[in-house]
């Protein structure tokens, strides 16, 4: 199997606000690149919560293979934050700082968790953030729309 991954359409839910008390469910839904940028891959997407919360981001991400099925992805995102009626992060600006956690099956597609730190990194006195955790697939662009 190629180590080189297509692009991917990735959805994921998950728990927002683990270690404090604004407990909500987070959608998500991402776009990851092909393309590389030294060793990087470009990444966007959307992410909301039940409580109304909401998060455009943009980023880079370096995919890290243990073997043919295991992949270990960080990633930072610069991201846009309205907080609905969910967690004040003190800044429409915050920073998303993420690790996934992903096996990779023979069509590419994967299955697996990350966890993620949300935080304006001191862009504003108030600066609470938050910790997501998520499961995820990314399905390879091209099964979607063929080759």
């Amino acid at each position: 199997m190629n180590r080189e991954d297509p692009a991917f359409l990735v959805g994921a839910v998950g728990y927002y606000d683990v270690n404090d008390d604004w407990d909500a469910a987070e959608f998500r839904l991402e776009y990851w690149s092909d393309s590389k940028w030294w060793i990087f891959k470009p990444f966007f997407g959307v992410m909301a919560t039940s409580d109304e919360a909401f998060n455009a981001f943009a980023g880079i991400r370096l995919d890290l293979y243990f073997g043919r099925r295991f992949v270990v992805t960080p990633s930072f995102a610069p991201t846009l934050y309205h907080d609905g009626d969910g967690k004040d992060l003190g800044h429409t600006i915050e920073f998303r700082s993420m690790v996934d956690f992903a096996y990779r099956f023979d069509d590419r597609s994967r299955v697996g968790i990350g966890i993620y730190h949300l935080s304006n990194a001191s862009l504003s006195d108030n600066n609470p953030g938050t910790e997501v955790i998520s499961v995820h697939y990314a399905m390879p662009f091209d099964m979607l729309f063929g080759k």
